[in-house]
């Protein structure tokens, strides 16, 4: 029903504030076009205008250059310095394309979701599964305490949390799928989310990383000095949001943390964690590349090897055992495509109708009235685009770089928020989605508040590393 509700709200917020766009400016006549069919990166032109009928901040700018860009909206003169052009930059798909888009994201899955969710199938068939369940069964029984002794859900969870940890996104989501499929079986209301699911989910969007590879990359590849310096606090940041959502679930389940068994499992982690990280800040941009390029791909290689070296040990199918895994990815693939789709459309019409420029603005404003150091504001759009789109943070984690420099606090707040939560409202309705549960119970609030949580740690990181 909460879910319901936000989903609702969002097409509602969106279409209200593209009405009031459209009526009380001339820049937003075409934004209803723009909402239902319009193009992503589009440049539409909006008008052409005399120099002199334009706003004395934008005439002063266009007579210092032939171009200016406040927010979206966009003016460019012509040689004489008389007539102007405006334009208006589309800065997401449509409901039309994005509708296209989230049926392609899901195709594009089903490679994916074949190749891990047939290996998946040896390992369970070999046993491997089971081993792993008993590793981790005696932190994860008191964190999930509906989950039954050596059931495979815990192998299945411990997958994606070290999929997650290592950077290894398209593993981790054939395995947080196979997850969640597991849960479900344990699942006595099956439309309505369970405690243990609940709290995978959560801990899965807390989105632990140690080394942010993809976010290092675009740094390096604009120009940044020092694209490595922002791992160490993208770690602490996802570090916080993960303990923030064990605590915030286990307040709403009544799940007692202070015990010697969950002290002992986590302290370990932060120790190991300590550990690595002394290590890897003596370590070069390079260096560190070669390092996580390793530690993850290999482990992916060592795990494929030992899964079939365990199936060939217990005289199982290798190959059939494979196939059968990878017609449940291509099922799971094909299930979750109506879900994608309904929670894509929305997000797409907050982006297009301009909800979050409004939310910028008005945080602009009360940071200037507050007396704060408002440079934390212009990295805020990537935190705030997150939990609904990977892809729509990450362009304006570039956007903010391109504006103030890859290596400007704004460039590096921007990168540690992208790496600091996940796309929270895309996870809900995809791996819920692939079970069927439609009744989520408190997940989007407790899911929020941690994300919540890696945010502000983010924003206090980056004032204490790089402000």
């Amino acid at each position: 029903m909460v879910l319901s509700r936000i989903w609702s709200a969002f097409i509602i917020i969106a279409i209200a504030i593209a009405s009031i766009k459209y009526v009380s400016s001339g820049n937003y006549k075409t934004i209803f076009n723009d909402m239902v069919v319009g193009k992503g990166g589009d440049t539409v032109k909006i008008a052409s205008q005399p120099m002199s009928s334009l706003s004395p901040i934008v005439r002063d700018s266009l007579m210092k250059k032939n171009d200016f860009a406040d927010s979206r909206i966009h003016y460019k003169t012509d040689s004489l310095k008389q007539n102007v052009n405006v334009y208006r930059v589309q800065e997401a798909d449509g409901v039309i394309g994005t509708s296209e888009t989230a049926v392609k994201i899901c195709l594009g899955l089903i490679g994916i979701m074949t190749l891990f969710m047939g290996f998946m199938s040896i390992a369970e068939k070999a046993g491997g599964i089971n081993l792993l369940s008993r590793l981790i069964q005696p932190f994860f029984s008191k964190l999930f305490p509906d989950i039954p002794k050596n059931h495979p859900a815990f192998g299945h969870m411990l997958m994606n949390f070290s999929a997650n940890l290592l950077g290894l996104d398209n593993a981790a989501t054939p395995f947080g799928l196979k997850a969640m499929e597991s849960l479900q079986t344990l699942n006595p209301n099956k439309d309505t989310a369970s405690n243990s699911q609940i709290m995978f989910l959560c801990l899965h969007a807390g989105g632990m990383t140690l080394i942010p590879v993809s976010i290092i990359a675009i740094r390096a590849s604009m120009g940044s000095k020092t694209p490595t310096d922002i791992f160490l606090p993208c770690m602490i940041a996802t570090f916080a949001a993960t303990l923030a959502a064990m605590i915030i679930v286990s307040l709403y389940q009544k799940i007692n943390l202070l015990r010697p068994v969950v002290i002992a499992y986590v302290g370990g982690i932060s120790a190991i964690i300590a550990l690595l990280v002394l290590y890897l800040v003596q370590l070069s941009k390079d260096e560190l590349d070669d390092f996580s390029k390793v530690l993850s791909n290999g482990l992916i290689l060592f795990i494929f090897l030992a899964i079939v070296l365990g199936a060939v040990y217990k005289k199982i199918n290798v190959f059939d055992a494979f196939i059968e895994g990878a017609k449940e990815g291509f099922t799971t693939c094909v299930k979750i495509i109506p879900y994608l789709v309904g929670m894509l459309i929305a997000i797409s019409l907050l982006r297009t109708s301009g909800v979050f420029d409004v939310i910028i603005d008005g945080m602009k404003w009360v940071a200037n009235v507050a007396n704060m150091d408002p440079r934390f504001v212009d990295g805020l759009p990537t935190a705030l685009i997150k939990p609904l789109s990977g892809s729509g943070a990450r362009g304006m984690m570039v956007d903010t770089m391109s504006t103030f420099g890859a290596d400007s606090f704004q460039g590096k707040l921007a990168a540690v928020l992208q790496g600091s939560s996940d796309t929270t409202f895309y996870v809900i309705a995809v791996y819920f989605g692939a079970v069927a549960v439609k009744n989520t119970r408190y997940t989007v609030i407790a899911m929020l508040l941690a994300d919540l949580v890696g945010v502000i740690t983010a924003i206090a990181l980056a004032y204490l590393f790089f402000a």
